[in-house]
């Protein structure tokens, strides 16, 4: 299916999983004015929330199966119409549905009876999706002000917690100052090549008109600009204040889909504008190496999990930097199985963390988990799931993510970025493990350690999801892989960036759909 985005129906068409979550965010919020005092209110709109999220996966299901594409037109569009998109959009809603799952129990456990909090979610989500499928600067922009002022409002929503008022207070000022750089990096990049729009920046670029002092200064502002939201060193220092301080499903969400969101806006920015600029493969470079070092090397000094698993999403995304350096070509397939790797080991890990504490989780020590095997075996065994995914090992998704990431970065030469992912993901043993080794190897330190951990039945089923899918896509990684490779922003990954995989299906070829 061509769409003419320069038809208003057909961009209509293009944007209807937008408009789509729109027109339920509007119902939403309808219903929250109508009912929004008590335990089932929240429940409704919780409800409604999930529906709305379907919805919209149907709606990008029925464009990726009709394969939209844009069709050539005189003017840049804004919107993207490919599989990057698709799939982005696809994690972005699979994130936000469990995060809802999750919050299902967590709000009426911690007498959190605020409706809002769904609208704010389905809000966020619609910004992610616009950063993931802007083909314009503009649209990146405005989806990612979208998402943060959503989230600077979610990390604070508990407003009995002095913890989640400092953390929002923070996000909030940091977030502001890193938007700074990024719209002042939009507004040399447009003075230095006329247009904001990706293609046309990377036309002007290849044609040698838009180099020049100015567009490197404003390919330096947004990489700092997206520097601070992907949490990448030294621009990560709201990470473990934020995520601390956090009701736990919203740092879940943030961890996961807030991440994915702005890695996914980097990558097609710099796949798709600036291919032909080399200088940021090697700001990258330095960026993924600092960060993966920094963040395993603080991790491993904490004890309290929470502040753990904050150094830790540190360290991923110095790992999913890797994938970026290594260029759209090569690493647009290992970035996308990793995004959806990272996703369900970071959201199962936060789920169990919300069963075993209260009132934001962040007492909760590596110590405190001594003995969950002997009074809760499934639990730590969901939990030892994730914490093997995220030091990848083999037989998870996390290994599979790792060594496709490694693959990318050979294939592209750069060897030396695949030596330090290996000798951090060696360190990071040091902090993954004990959380095992504490759930089996220790005994409880008395009888009523863990008696009062609870999931509630639809936390069960998000952790039940993310652990099946680890171990799935951990001896079976085709499938995912091979929906990967179709995503790429920049064209199919070339034949030798990843090893081959056999072919699963022609669901995915656009003559079959």
């Amino acid at each position: 299916m061509i769409l003419d985005l320069s038809s208003s129906r057909d961009l209509l068409l293009a944007l209807l999983p937008e408009l789509v979550l729109t027109a339920w965010s509007l119902v939403l919020l309808l219903l929250i004015a109508w009912r929004h005092r008590t335990a089932a209110d929240l429940r409704l709109a919780g409800c409604v929330t999930l529906a709305a999220l379907a919805s919209t996966a149907g709606a990008v299901w029925w464009l990726w199966w009709h394969a939209a594409r844009a069709a050539p037109t005189p003017l840049a569009a804004m919107i993207a119409v490919d599989d990057f998109r698709f799939v982005t959009d696809w994690l972005f809603l699979g994130a936000a549905a469990l995060t809802v799952l999750l919050s299902f129990n967590y709000l009426e456990r911690e007498q959190l009876l605020i409706p809002e909090y769904h609208a704010l979610i389905v809000f966020a989500t619609l910004g992610m999706m616009l950063m993931g499928g802007g083909d314009d600067l503009i649209v990146v922009f405005l989806g990612l002000e979208l998402l943060s002022v959503s989230v600077y409002v979610l990390a604070g929503i508990n407003r009995k917690s002095a913890a989640g008022a400092e953390a929002a207070f923070k996000y909030f000022l940091l977030g502001a100052f890193a938007s700074g750089f990024l719209l002042y990096g939009i507004a040399l990049v447009y003075g230095a090549t006329g247009t904001t729009g990706l293609r046309a920046i990377a036309a002007q670029v290849g044609a040698g008109a838009g180099g020049g002092t100015m567009l490197a200064i404003g390919l330096a502002l947004l990489l700092i600009g997206f520097g601070f939201k992907v949490a990448a060193v030294p621009f990560h220092m709201w990470v473990p204040d934020v995520y601390d301080g956090s009701p736990t499903p919203v740092t879940a969400y943030m961890a996961s889909g807030v991440k994915a969101a702005a890695f996914a806006a980097l990558f097609r920015v710099l796949g798709e504008a600036f291919s032909a600029v080399a200088a940021w493969h090697e700001i990258v470079w330095w960026l993924a190496v600092a960060t993966m070092v920094v963040g395993n090397l603080i991790a491993l000094a904490q004890r309290a999990v929470k502040r753990m698993l904050a150094y830790s999403s540190v360290a991923h995304a110095g790992y999913l930097l890797v994938a970026v350096a290594a260029g759209p070509r090569p690493g647009s397939a290992a970035f996308l199985f990793y995004l959806v790797a990272y996703t369900l080991m970071t959201l199962g890990a936060f789920a169990l963390l919300a069963a075993k504490g209260r009132q934001g989780e962040r007492d909760v020590l590596i110590d405190d988990l001594a003995g969950l095997a002997t009074r809760h075996p499934w639990l730590a065994f969901a939990l030892a799931v994730c914490m093997l995914s995220l030091l990848g090992f083999p037989g998870t998704a996390g290994f599979i993510g790792k060594w496709y990431i490694l693959a990318a970065a050979t294939s592209a030469g750069q060897g030396g970025l695949a030596a330090a992912l290996v000798l951090t993901s060696v360190i990071s043993a040091g902090y993954y493990l004990p959380v095992i080794m504490a759930m089996y190897m220790k005994p409880e330190p008395s009888a009523e350690a863990h008696v009062g951990m609870r999931l509630g039945r639809l936390g069960y089923a998000v952790v039940t999801v993310c652990v099946a899918g680890l171990l799935f896509f951990g001896v079976r990684p085709n499938r995912l892989l091979d929906l990967a490779r179709t995503g790429g922003v920049a064209g199919p990954p070339a034949p030798e960036a990843i090893p081959a995989a056999p072919a699963v299906s022609a669901a995915h070829a656009p003559t079959a759909r």
